[in-house]
């Protein structure tokens, strides 16, 4: 098996070592079992984010048949309006004043079941769980469902990382996919009747140039919320903690600076996004490093391989969240010059509200926690998306 093959065991325990592989002798690369070609190379990556003539049309067989047609899928005026309607909820006043006081809550109800303890797995009882909690209490749906929208969203994102095709992974995605829906549609219909002062009341009455999204729709953006704001936000707070406890001295400097949280999130999204790979589908032959992408084909855009070519970024390996070459007024935004949240028109809507998040816990974190030291060996799991599956931490409670 070759040493660029990103489906190998070696890409799964080191793919660092495959991204770099791949960037400096096969920045083109076509994977035979994925059907589909690879790019590596920042420049590239860059333009396959911010050309129009990269589209997102393979979301219809990728995500579509377990989140319904999403934002993704759309271009031009239809994105447009669609992106209008939901990112009021993510942004500025409606995003601080609304939903920062339901991180806080939900960080530190999770937060007090290990406080005092000494010790911590904080991927299982905290980073896996929080901002599905988040998400379901900005909706305004029952605290009591928390556990089931756990489960939703783990058996979603092990649909759109089954790069292997298991079928059985696959027969639980669409399941779950039915399951979701039967239970939204009847709360989103009541929202629309009786609107509340929640995220779902917002995605059903808005309205932007006379058009809604319909309930379909709706549906469809939480499925996805769910995942793209879950998965993100649980990831990378597991490797912005992992990345920091692993640099002391920069943990100092957060402790002693928490405006330096942001920028510490800023480098994880670089250094160790928790989405390794988007793809995109150009609408006719593009030349690229290496050679020719045909019109229609699959393009696997390596944003973690990206995110370290030392042609883009000094010392690329090397955690900074001080370095001077990302942009951190910038990093949250779609003129951002890392790729962890995509770039371009597609750019992520709710970046500021993984930042909040993340920001949120952090803070509560640190000031719960003192002479945070791992406890093993700690194992990174994923391609699609990767963090440690497990965090044991010892530390000092505080006072």
């Amino acid at each position: 098996m070759a040493v660029t093959d990103i489906l190998s065991p070696e890409c799964l325990t080191d793919p660092a070592g495959v991204w770099e592989a791949l960037r400096e002798t096969e920045p083109l690369s076509f994977h035979e079992g994925m059907n589909a070609y690879v790019i590596s190379r920042y420049r590239d990556v860059e333009r396959a984010f911010k050309d129009p003539v990269f589209t997102s049309d393979n979301y219809s067989w990728q995500l579509e048949p377990v989140h319904g047609r999403t934002i993704l899928q759309m271009d031009g005026r239809e994105h447009s309006i669609h992106r209008r309607l939901v990112t009021p909820a993510f942004k500025g006043s409606e995003l601080t004043a609304k939903f920062v006081p339901v991180m806080r809550r939900n960080s530190r109800e999770l937060l007090d079941t290990f406080r005092h303890d000494g010790e911590v797995d904080l991927v299982g009882a905290f980073t896996t769980r929080y901002p599905i909690n988040v998400i379901v209490d900005m909706l305004g749906l029952p605290k009591s469902d928390h556990v089931l929208f756990h489960r939703w969203y783990t058996s979603i994102m092990a649909f759109l990382a089954n790069l292997t095709q298991d079928p059985l992974v696959t027969e639980n995605g669409l399941r779950t996919r039915d399951e979701l829906a039967e239970y939204l549609l009847p709360r989103i219909a009541e929202r629309r009747a009786a609107p509340r002062d929640d995220l779902l009341s917002l995605l059903a009455t808005t309205e932007i140039d006379g058009e809604r999204m319909s309930d379909l729709e709706v549906k469809a953006f939480v499925s996805l919320l769910l995942v793209a704001g879950g998965e993100t936000t649980d990831k990378a707070l597991a490797n912005m903690m992992l990345n920091l406890i692993r640099e002391p001295e920069q943990m100092a400097r957060v402790r002693a600076d928490r405006s330096l949280i942001g920028n510490a999130l800023a480098e994880t999204l670089r250094h160790s996004p928790p989405v390794q790979m988007i793809m995109r589908q150009p609408s006719e032959d593009v030349e690229m490093s290496g050679g020719t992408v045909p019109k229609g084909a699959t393009v696997v855009c390596l944003i973690a391989a990206a995110n370290r070519d030392p042609r883009r970024y000094a010392d690329p390996g090397r955690f900074d969240i001080t370095r001077a070459d990302l942009d951190f007024a910038k990093a949250y935004t779609a003129a951002a010059n890392h790729t962890g949240f995509a770039l371009g028109r597609h750019f992520c809507v709710g970046a500021m509200l993984a930042r909040a998040e993340v920001e949120v816990a952090a803070n509560d974190l640190l000031d719960a926690m003192e002479d945070i030291e791992l406890d093993g060996t700690v194992t990174e799991q994923g391609l699609f998306t990767r963090a440690p599956s497990a965090l044991r931490l010892r530390f000092r409670p505080t006072a």
